[in-house]
């Protein structure tokens, strides 16, 4: 199927479910889920029904939609009703943003007439029939508008959201990362795109391919469901739940270099790899300083990307073995660096001492950096970032592309995590990519 929604002039190509003609006729079905969801919204707005977040179970209940848990669904499902109504049946065992928006998805089933006919699932990827994207991802649409109601998200428009700023969205409204990129993709004046990919090793070993993509009301692309991303895309750097990558690359020759960024969330029942989802922006014309970084979340102990990479770890002038945190990681994947930092600790006594800082080589690309940041075990008003921070900063100023991890013993704050790794790269001439671990 090549659906791609047009939001320039309201209308999407080559509508041919059943369901959708059904609800639609011929006006334009996107504008006419739109107007039933905010329809329904504004009615129970009315009844006192307010966030956010927004609950969609009380939203299903003053629609007369029963919901009911049950451990036999992937996500939810919604049956007909014997007294002409519906029921939802929803799997608790999901995360409760995941929850909220099955549950709205299916009250966005029930918007179309011939719901009733059959019980109606979030569909598997291996069942999906290629016209079923265009019912599904409209009641995504729905979804989304249930969950975060016209008047109450609002965005920047003069600038492009990031991965971050949507992840963050996410956890104010207690919805799932999808319902956050659709809602964007709806209200964004800057020219982006919202997609979801997969990874099909039956057709593609390795490669992904695009599920749906929605563009902004200012930007027009050939990307289409079925596209296949280069090799190498930053969206194979997605391997888990919750890790986010970012990176400049061409998709189209015709659209030019694109700023990508996107994150792994749950994956297709049966499928190994996460699905991806991010925005897709052109790269601005305003280029952006040398020293700015872009972070990304991740496994901190194996940094990605090519080129020369650094693992950053603050730790006291008083342990010569790392014992808690991040550091208990760093021991055991490399108990050679821990052995080095011990001898120089007992060797170099004079600069084992607060501001001090130890260089271990861990393989040809990557080195850990252990900033001796704090005095003494435990919190401490006694810290001196300035002093290794100076020596690393001149250390990194000629490396090409770094990805630099910092993975703190000590209880920083991730303002004092972004204020340690902006001046360690202040002298640098790229781009770093700071990779921060997954919470």
């Amino acid at each position: 199927m090549q659906l791609a929604m047009d939001t320039n002039v309201g209308l999407s190509r080559r509508w041919t479910h059943p369901s959708v003609l059904a609800l639609a006729g011929d006006s334009d079905p996107f504008a006419t889920v739109v107007r039933r969801a905010r329809e329904i919204v504004l009615n129970a707005l009315e009844s006192g029904w307010s966030g956010p977040p927004y609950d969609p179970f009380m939203l299903a209940e003053t629609l007369g939609i029963a919901v009911q848990p049950s451990q036999d669904v992937v996500d939810a499902r919604t049956f007909p009703g014997s007294s002409g109504g519906f029921r939802i049946e929803f799997n608790p065992n999901r995360a409760r943003p995941r929850v909220n928006y099955s549950i709205a998805h299916e009250i966005a089933h029930t918007l179309f007439p011939d719901c009733a006919r059959a019980i109606r699932n979030r569909y598997t990827h291996a069942d999906t029939k290629p016209e079923d994207w265009q019912l599904e991802m409209l009641c995504n649409v729905a979804a989304s508008e249930f969950l975060m109601p016209i008047g109450s998200f609002s965005i920047d428009e003069r600038r492009s959201a990031s991965i971050d700023k949507i992840l963050e969205w996410r956890n104010k409204y207690s919805v799932s990362t999808e319902a956050i990129l659709l809602r964007y993709a709806k209200l964004a004046l800057q020219p982006s795109l919202v997609f979801t990919a997969h990874r099909d090793e039956s057709r593609t070993p390795g490669r992904y391919c695009i599920d749906y993509a929605i563009p902004s009301r200012t930007w027009t692309t050939g990307i289409r469901t079925g596209f296949l991303l280069p090799a190498g895309s930053a969206v194979e750097e997605c391997t888990g739940i919750g890790f986010t990558a970012k990176s400049e690359e061409v998709w189209v020759a015709s659209d030019g270099p694109c700023r990508v960024e996107c994150v792994g969330v749950p994956s297709y029942p049966g499928s190994t790899y996460p699905r991806v989802m991010g925005l897709l922006a052109p790269k601005s014309k305003r280029v952006a300083a040398a020293t700015a970084v872009s972070y990304l979340t991740g496994d901190a102990a194996s940094p990605r990307g090519p080129g020369k990479k650094v693992i950053v770890q603050l730790v006291n002038d008083k342990a010569l073995t790392w014992g808690r945190g991040f550091a208990v990681a760093v021991r055991k994947k490399w108990p050679e660096a821990q052995r080095a930092f011990s001898d120089w600790a007992l060797t170099h006594k004079g600069e084992f001492r607060l501001g001090g800082v130890h260089f271990t080589k861990l393989d040809s690309n990557v080195e850990l950096a252990s900033l001796v940041a704090q005095h003494g075990y435990g919190p401490s008003p006694h810290t001196d970032f300035a002093t290794p921070l100076s020596i690393g900063a001149s250390r990194y100023s000629g490396i090409t592309r770094a990805s630099l991890t910092p993975g703190f013993t000590c209880q920083e704050s991730d303002v004092a995590r972004r204020e340690v790794t902006g001046k360690l790269f202040q002298k640098s001439s790229t781009r770093p990519y700071v990779e921060e671990e997954s919470r």
